[in-house]
């Protein structure tokens, strides 16, 4: 049974952020074991659906209590990219901060692209778009070793079958959508930054403003060199917040 006193202060913590929903949200994790579970964030009027006892919880905790992509980006952007976008939690928080913005999601996974759709679908300037991101288009599958909910490694292959999904370079999105600057860049892909910033980052790279990137070397070994030595070619000043880091690119 949960230590009493430390429930009071989780509770505590849980109303001071987030309000009464903070409460309907912690007493729901208590009695809604295994459930997807609807909860409310103020700033956005559509319900938020999370899977209790995944990491849904945590993701939900790191954006909204933890505040890691509440930043200064010193820019009111037009165009954000949301590499990773898992169910949707990040695009919300951008959309709330930056309600003009047009976010593009990026998600591999069926069962979290599916959750996303349901938790942005009032939002109309929030583009969902199943594949993942790498530096080039091809077909990718998912690693059979998942980390949860939380992350899906992928990996390039040469062929394209119904287990297949596309990779999708950041030109073509450019090209597709019909834009050619990038405001907020948000890359949280499990290692697969590697393959992103080895080559045919120059053609988008210095058209970006903020880069916010989680660096996966645990995931697969050179994603930071990788990433360190595409984005050493400008001029940059960084921040870190949480596990992110933030580059503001001149």
């Amino acid at each position: 049974m949960q230590n009493p006193f430390r429930l009071i202060l989780i509770l505590n913590t849980h109303f001071k952020i987030l309000g009464i929903d903070g409460v309907i949200l912690l007493f729901k994790r208590i009695f809604y074991q295994n459930k997807v579970i609807k909860i409310r964030v103020k700033g956005y009027s559509h319900p938020l659906f999370l899977r209790n006892n995944t990491s849904d919880i945590t993701v939900f905790y790191q954006i909204f209590l933890k505040k890691s992509y509440a930043v200064n980006y010193r820019i009111e952007p037009k165009v954000i990219i949301d590499c990773g976008a898992n169910i949707g939690l990040s695009c919300i928080f951008y959309k709330i901060r930056f309600p003009n913005a047009v976010i593009y999601a990026i998600e591999p996974e069926t069962s979290n692209f599916n959750l996303m759709l349901r938790n942005t679908e009032s939002s109309n300037n929030i583009i969902c778009i199943k594949g993942g991101i790498w530096n080039k288009q091809t077909n990718l599958t998912i690693d059979n070793d998942p980390l949860g909910n939380w992350g899906f490694k992928v990996n390039e292959v040469s062929y394209s079958n119904k287990n297949t999904i596309p990779g999708i370079s950041i030109p073509y999105l450019m090209d597709k959508y019909n834009f050619n600057k990038i405001d907020i860049l948000k890359i949280d892909i499990e290692g697969s930054e590697k393959e992103l910033f080895e080559s045919n980052f120059k053609n988008w790279l210095p058209k970006t403003k903020v880069l916010l990137i989680e660096l996966h070397d645990g995931l697969r070994k050179g994603a930071s060199s990788s990433f360190f030595k595409a984005i050493s070619n400008y001029n940059y000043s960084m921040i870190k917040k949480n596990e992110n880091l933030i580059f503001h690119i001149e």
